[in-house]
């Protein structure tokens, strides 16, 4: 594993932006604050979410993005960016969705997590860039992040190594899942794959398991 950090702990509460001729309720806005933020089985002390509906939850209490990813997006897509750019409660830098696997738990500060699933794009992104095409461009590289539960609560904070515990044995990479997802919807095997990881999140699961019946029913 790569000796990976935590660039910025952000958070944020949910406000009403303009989104075309109304308004949407979003919690993507998040900052980086001092010091350090104690992280409960349900998220970061200060921060929330609008939709609960698909955002938040045990399996999804911490959001992460790669500041490694920012040049990309940097480059005729989005302006400059900074820590909380994509709506993730932890900036990383030195790993990203090639270098996690899902299952994998970690030492942060205080707090052991776990990764749970990719981060799936919503059209929030475009609300917050103005940019239309935004989500369907993260789902397309496989550049999405990822969210992690929480296993033991704790305090952390900018600075801290991300330490991996434990490596989980099928080595499912978040790109690798993100390419299940999106790209092999046919390829029953590799869902199948996907869903032998007893640790992917109950959302991900779900759809997944309703695609594989839809295959199965074919043959």
């Amino acid at each position: 594993m790569k000796d990976v950090r935590i660039a910025a702990v952000n958070v944020g509460l949910p406000k009403a932006v303009p989104n075309g001729k109304k308004e949407v309720e979003t919690g993507i806005f998040k900052h980086p604050v001092d010091g350090a933020v104690y992280l409960s089985k349900l998220g970061f002390a200060g921060d929330g979410q609008a939709d609960l509906k698909n955002h938040g939850g045990a399996d999804k209490a911490a959001c992460v993005y790669s500041t490694d990813r920012f040049p990309f997006w940097e480059n005729g897509v989005l302006p400059k960016l900074g820590p909380g750019a994509f709506g993730e409660n932890l900036s990383i830098e030195g790993g990203a969705e090639e270098d996690f696997c899902i299952g994998d738990t970690f030492a942060i500060g205080e707090a052991v997590v776990q990764l749970s699933q990719p981060r799936q794009p919503c059209f929030k992104l475009s609300v917050r860039y103005g940019v239309l095409e935004l989500p369907a461009q993260v789902q397309d590289t496989g550049y999405s992040g990822f969210y992690f539960r929480v296993l033991k609560e704790g305090a952390v904070q900018a600075g801290d190594q991300v330490e991996l515990l434990e490596r989980h044995p099928a080595g499912m990479t978040v790109m690798r899942a993100n390419e299940i997802k999106y790209k092999l919807k046919d390829d029953a095997e590799a869902i199948r794959s996907l869903l032998a990881i007893e640790e992917l999140a109950d959302g991900w699961r779900g759809s997944l398991v309703k695609r594989l019946a839809a295959l199965e029913a074919e043959l």
